[in-house]
C-alpha cells in the first residue's frame, strides 16, 4: 500500500479496492469462460458466435487490465492469482461443456447480469460509503459495457 494525498482516506481507498478485487475476480472468471466457449461452440451459428465470443473476451481482457490499474491508482497491489480469483469471484464456473450454443449464451447472459447487479450496488457503495466518486464513475462505465455485451448475447437467444 502506498501513501497518497488525493483526498481519500486509506480506509476509503481500501473499501474501494475491496470492491474492485471482487470485480477483478469476476472479470477474470468471465474472461476464461468466454474464451472457453469461443474454442468449443458448435452448431449452425458457429462462425458468428465464435467471432462474437472472441470480441467479448478481448473486451473483457481490457477490462481486467483497467480494473487492476484502478486498484494500483488507489495505492494498493492488485490480486492476480487463480486462487485469489476463485476465492473472490461471485460467478459460477461450468465445467460441463457439450458445445451447445444456447447453454453457453444463457450462462454468459446470467454472468453479465450478475456482474451488472453487483456493479450497481458497488458504484453506490464506492460513492456513498467510500467517498470515491472516481471509482464510482469507473464502475459505471464498466457496467454500461456489460449491459451492451448482455444485450448482444440475449439477441441470439431471441
Amino acid at each position: 500500500m502506498e501513501k497518497l494525498n488525493t483526498g481519500l482516506t486509506e480506509k476509503d481507498r481500501f473499501g474501494s479496492v475491496e470492491l474492485l478485487h471482487h470485480l477483478l475476480a469476476d472479470e477474470f472468471v468471465l474472461y476464461t469462460k468466454t474464451r472457453k466457449y469461443h474454442w468449443n461452440v458448435t452448431g449452425m451459428q458457429f462462425k458468428s458466435l465464435h467471432e462474437l465470443f472472441e470480441e467479448h473476451y478481448r473486451d473483457i481482457e481490457e477490462k481486467i487490465d483497467e480494473v487492476a490499474e484502478r486498484v494500483r491508482s488507489l495505492g494498493f497491489m492488485a490480486i492476480g492469482t487463480l486462487k485469489q480469483f476463485s476465492q473472490l469471484t461471485r460467478l459460477e464456473e461450468h465445467e460441463e461443456d457439450n458445445g451447445e450454443a444456447s447453454a453457453m449464451l444463457e450462462n454468459l447472459v446470467r454472468d453479465h447480469e450478475m456482474i451488472i447487479s453487483h456493479l450497481r450496488a458497488d458504484l453506490e457503495t464506492a460513492q456513498q460509503k467510500c467517498n470515491d466518486a472516481g471509482t464510482s464513475d469507473f464502475l459505471t462505465g464498466i457496467m454500461e459495457d456489460h449491459e451492451k455485451m448482455a444485450w448482444m448475447l440475449r439477441a441470439y437467444l431471441g
